[in-house]
């Protein structure tokens, strides 16, 4: 939603732990759900869904709250002009919206009537919902299991809070982004940090229990939150106003919702506990 689409790898060691692939079937299902509550306050797939919230992205729309400001909602009507052959309601603003992309603006002058084709297409057009799904999965799906794969992370919860990161942060190396809390988190680990989720990641070097990394990392996070290290990110105090996203994952960790099959339970926007279960 809020990070950019550059950069979408770090150089992390190679770990000993064999890895997983990452979120799929059920966990895929709910980790989607679960973002969803945070970005649109329900788990459904608003794929209608566009307003300005005046936190320095331009237009949010979509099912990850998609940026005319960040690029990734470009990429979106790139796909979408692939699926129709180029000419649709999106054509006539494609010069303005490449160059608010390309200079990472959040202006949204020359584009007064994007929300409404945004709101159009999405309730009437298939092909742009598959767009939709295409550019979340490569955008923040893929490249956040990546980084889960480097890390050897075998729990959902974990592969889900980096998916949510993700979509929050962006995927890419800066400061704010999700391989520069990856960094910062791992950089704490000065030697072995045991627990009892029963899986071992190799930070550094060290044996670090993967569950004591989460929290780690959701600390690391929530700092970033309240105190964004990019300029940009700083946009009407928004992110600080959404720490709810890691207390929600918070709640599930108390609860050892470590691994997803069925349903898992965590906090909606108001605090309050929410059961969420595969599609």
């Amino acid at each position: 939603m809020l990070g950019y689409i550059a950069g979408l790898t770090i150089a992390l060691p190679l770990l000993a732990t064999a890895v997983n692939a990452g979120l799929s079937g059920c966990a895929k299902s709910l980790a989607l759900q679960i973002t969803n509550i945070y970005e649109n306050g329900d788990t459904k797939f608003h794929y209608d869904y566009c307003e300005n919230l005046h936190d320095g992205r331009g237009f949010t729309a979509g099912i990850v709250g998609f940026c005319t400001g960040t690029s990734d909602a470009w990429e979106v009507i790139k796909v979408y002009h692939k699926l129709t052959g180029g000419n649709d309601a999106f054509s006539p603003l494609d010069k303005r919206l490449e160059q608010l992309a390309d200079n990472e603006s959040d202006s949204t002058s020359g584009i007064s009537d994007y929300c409404k084709i945004w709101e159009k297409l999405a309730k009437s057009d298939s092909r742009f919902r598959q767009a939709q799904d295409t550019i979340r999965d490569e955008t923040y799906i893929d490249p956040s299991q990546k980084q889960a794969d480097r890390l050897g992370l075998r729990f959902s919860i974990s592969q889900a809070q980096l998916y949510d990161t993700g979509v929050q942060h962006g995927t890419g190396n800066d400061a704010d982004g999700l391989g520069g809390l990856i960094k910062r988190t791992n950089s704490k680990f000065k030697s072995d940090a045991s627990g009892d989720s029963g899986s071992t990641l190799n930070i550094n070097g060290h044996k670090v229990d993967e569950i004591v990394w989460l929290k780690k990392f959701l600390d690391v996070r929530t700092d970033d939150l309240k105190h964004p290290r990019e300029e940009e990110n700083r946009g009407g105090n928004y992110w600080a106003q959404t720490v709810y996203r890691v207390k929600s994952y918070r709640y599930a960790i108390d609860k050892k919702e470590y691994s997803w099959d069925g349903s898992v339970q965590v906090l909606d926007n108001d605090g309050k506990p929410t059961t969420v279960r595969c599609n």
